[in-house]
């Protein structure tokens, strides 16, 4: 692909041509730092698919398990989606702190899951695309903690060095097909380190993807 603003609609068309990769369902990772945009392009990407589902990591997450929460996504979720069952989840109040409903899932052409930790190696085989928002963390944890306020200053506190180590043990970035970026009025994409990978089959997997520029 190239720099240039990419509209959503003809992406949209490409997402759903792959094969599917969880049951009857093509699960698209949108992942990237706290702050990088994923939300709002989850939304805009989900609108261009006709109102496809988006399952928000946020839900799954929680204050005492703001990483830990694998097995139980694949408990409530990727697993009767493989089977071509509808999944029901506890989804986090994170103003209550506790977990107060349950969303049920039903599967779809395209799923997206969108939030930090997307494309982590548990959830890998099961993303037919991993999509990564590619911001630097710096500019997006000041983008986030502006966009939360004064009031949100303790978690993030919390939240960066947790993010931070998070990633240091399980990136998802090297693993990307796709790197998208903000611009006006729209999105770019581009290749990333993982489709890079894919045309590199000598690289083996204990190596380093090659860069892409």
């Amino acid at each position: 692909m190239d720099h240039q603003p990419v509209p959503l609609a003809p992406y949209a068309d490409r997402l759903r041509r792959l094969p599917p990769s969880c049951g009857p369902v093509r699960l698209v990772g949108i992942d990237g730092h706290a702050g990088s945009g994923k939300s709002t392009f989850a939304a805009r990407l989900a609108e261009a698919l006709g109102g496809a589902p988006v399952l928000r990591l946020d839900d799954i997450a929680s204050h005492d398990a703001l990483f830990a929460w694998t097995d139980r996504l694949c408990e409530q979720v990727l697993a009767p989606l493989s089977r071509g069952d509808a999944a029901h989840y506890e989804t986090y109040d994170w103003h209550a702190r506790r977990f107060d409903a349950v969303r049920v899932l039903a599967p779809a052409e395209v799923i997206l899951v969108e939030g930090v930790g997307a494309g982590r190696r548990a959830l890998r085989p099961s993303l037919a695309r991993l999509v990564w928002m590619d911001l630097p963390r710096e500019a997006a944890w000041a983008r986030g903690r502006a966009r939360d306020g004064a009031a949100q200053d303790a978690f993030w506190d919390g939240w960066i060095p947790a993010e931070r180590e998070h990633f240091t043990r399980d990136p998802s970035r090297p693993f990307a097909e796709e790197l998208v970026r903000e611009c006006h009025p729209g999105y770019e994409v581009r290749v990333g380190p993982g489709g890079a990978l894919r045309n590199h089959p000598a690289v083996t997997q204990g190596e380093e993807p090659p860069a892409v520029r």
